[in-house]
C-alpha cells in the first residue's frame, strides 16, 4: 500500500515508543502518530515519510481508549516535557513495564528474564525538585516556560504540573520583576542581553529553597528590589544566586556563581543522609522515588558488612553513603571533578570513613585499580544514558565480582549492556523498574547479576 505525505488515513495504535507516541501500521509500514493511545482508532494526516516509518497528526479519534485521561496541564501537546500526561498513571506504569521488557527481549535476547512491575508514586504530580525555566522573547513580550518539542520555541506555562509548588512561585515573582523593570533578555542568536534561565531547587525535608538566575553577564539590574520581591513572598528562600554563563550554545549553567543574598547551599536528605546543595551540584530531581531506587540496589547487593564495593558513575556519592552502611568499604569513581569534591564533602558531613573517592574516567580507573591488585566483592554501576564502556565491562568479568548492580536510565543500554556481561559469565536475575519521573517516557531500572548462575565465578 503506497502512504503519501499530507494524505489522511485510518490507523488502529497498538503500542507506545519510547517517545510516547502511538505506534501503529498502515499495511505492513509502522507509523508513530502524537497524542494516540493504545487501543484507540484514529485519523491522521501524515507529516513526515521516511524509508522505514512515517509520522501521523491526529485529525480524529475514532475509538477512545478507556485508559486516556483529561491532562492537567494547559500546555500537554505543545511543550515537550509530558508525553504521558493523557494516559492514566496505572497504565503508564504498565507502559514503562513493558518498555524494559521489550528492550530486554529485542535488544538483550533475554526471553525469560524477570521483569517486576514499574514501582509508582502515591502522588505522580509535583514531585521535581529542581526547575529549569528558559526564558525568550515573543512578539508579546517576554515568555517563560519551556521548549517545545525539537526546537527553542518556549511554550509559557503558567503552572507545570510535575514541579515542585515552589519552582513556580519563583517564576511567576521572577516575571514580575523582569515586567516591573524591563530587564532585557536573553537572545540566542545575537547572543545579546541578560536573563537565559530561571533555577530553582527545593529541599523536600528542610523545605529550603534555593533561586538560581542564569545571566549572560556578572550583575542585575535593582538586585535589592528582586530580593526583596523574592524573599517577601517566600519566606522558606534561603539562597538567591546569580549563575554566570557568558557562552554561546546549549549549556544551561556557567562555571562561575554570585551569592547575592542567603547562602550559597541549601541542604537536604535522602534516607537519613545529609547533602548540601549548590547550583551546580547533581541531585535526583525526585527525591521520594530516589529513596525507594537506592533502597532496591541496597537490597540487590545483599552486603553483609564484609565486601569492598565499587560505586561506578557514583556522582556526588549518594549511592555510595546507602552503601556504606552495610559494607566493609566503598569507592566510588566520577569523572567530573567537582562532583568528587562534592561526594567528599557529603561524606564528611554525614561522618561516613569507609568510603573514598576518585575523579578520573571509569574505564581507565577500574582497570588501573585492578592491575594493582584492588578489587570489589559487589559491584553497582549507575552510567550516563549511554551505558557502561566496553573496556569496564571486560574488566568487571575478569575481577569476578560475586554479584553487580546496574542502575540504569535508559532500558535499550541497559538491555545492551545485560547481553554483554551476560554472554562472558554474568546472568542477569531480577529487574525492577522504578519510577522516577511520572508523565513522561523516562524510566530508571535496578537490575541485579550474579557470577554464580551459570556455576561462573
Amino acid at each position: 500500500m503506497d502512504i503519501n505525505k499530507n494524505e489522511n488515513y485510518d490507523i488502529r495504535i497498538t503500542g507506545i515508543n519510547h517517545e510516547g507516541q502511538g505506534v501503529g501500521r498502515i499495511g505492513d509500514f509502522v507509523v508513530f502518530v502524537n497524542n494516540a493511545l493504545p487501543d484507540e482508532l484514529v485519523n491522521a494526516r501524515i507529516i513526515k515519510k521516511t524509508s522505514s516509518y512515517a509520522i501521523g497528526k491526529v485529525n480524529e479519534i475514532k475509538e477512545l481508549s478507556e485508559k486516556r485521561t483529561v491532562p492537567l496541564c494547559s500546555a500537554f501537546g505543545k511543550c515537550g516535557g509530558c508525553t504521558l500526561q493523557h494516559l492514566n498513571y496505572k497504565a503508564q506504569l504498565e507502559v514503562k513495564t513493558d518498555l524494559v521488557m521489550q528492550n530486554m527481549k529485542r535488544i538483550g535476547g533475554f526471553e525469560d528474564l524477570t521483569v517486576h512491575p514499574t514501582i509508582g508514586m502515591e502522588n505522580p504530580f509535583n514531585y521535581r525538585n529542581k526547575a529549569q525555566f528558559p526564558v525568550g522573547m515573543t512578539p508579546n513580550g517576554h515568555a517563560i516556560g519551556f521548549y517545545a518539542p525539537r526546537s527553542h520555541n518556549i511554550i509559557e506555562t503558567e503552572n507545570c504540573e510535575i514541579q515542585d509548588e515552589m519552582g513556580n512561585k519563583v517564576k511567576k515573582i521572577v516575571s514580575s520583576y523582569i515586567k516591573k523593570y524591563n530587564v532585557s533578555i536573553y537572545d540566542e542568536q545575537k547572543h545579546k542581553g541578560l536573563i537565559r534561565h530561571i533555577m530553582s531547587r527545593t529541599g523536600f525535608k528542610t523545605g529550603e529553597v534555593m533561586v538560581v538566575l542564569v545571566i549572560n553577564g556578572t550583575e542585575i539590574p535593582h538586585k535589592n528590589e528582586l530580593v526583596s520581591m523574592l524573599t517577601k513572598e517566600m519566606p522558606e528562600i534561603k539562597s538567591i544566586m546569580l549563575n554566570v554563563n557568558t557562552k554561546k550554545g546549549n549549556v544551561i549553567l556557567g562555571d562561575k556563581n554570585i551569592c547575592i543574598y542567603g547562602k550559597d547551599t541549601i541542604t537536604d536528605y535522602i534516607g537519613k543522609f545529609k547533602f548540601e546543595i549548590s547550583p551546580l551540584s547533581f541531585f535526583q530531581v525526585n527525591p521520594v522515588q530516589t529513596e525507594v531506587l537506592y533502597a532496591k540496589a541496597l537490597e540487590y547487593a545483599n552486603l553483609t558488612g564484609n565486601e569492598t564495593v565499587f560505586d561506578l558513575y557514583c556522582g556526588i556519592g549518594t549511592i555510595s553513603l546507602f552503601l556504606s552502611q552495610k559494607a566493609k568499604k566503598v569507592i566510588g569513581v566520577e569523572v567530573v571533578e567537582a562532583a568528587v569534591e562534592d561526594a567528599r564533602r557529603n561524606a564528611m558531613l554525614n561522618g561516613v570513613e569507609n568510603v573514598e573517592f576518585h575523579a578520573g574516567e571509569t574505564e581507565k580507573v577500574i582497570p588501573e585499580m585492578y592491575s594493582r591488585g584492588i578489587r570489589a566483592d559487589v559491584v553497582v554501576v549507575d552510567p550516563p544514558r549511554k551505558g557502561c564502556d566496553e573496556k569496564l565491562l571486560d574488566t568487571l568479568v575478569r575481577m569476578k565480582p560475586e554479584r553487580i548492580v546496574y542502575v540504569s536510565c535508559k532500558p535499550a543500554t541497559l538491555a545492551r549492556d545485560l547481553r554483554y556481561l551476560a554472554d562472558r559469565g554474568y546472568a542477569p536475575v531480577d529487574v525492577q523498574p522504578v519510577d522516577m519521573f511520572p508523565m513522561t517516557t523516562h524510566i530508571e531500572t535496578v537490575c541485579l547479576l550474579s557470577s554464580k548462575i551459570k556455576g561462573f565465578g
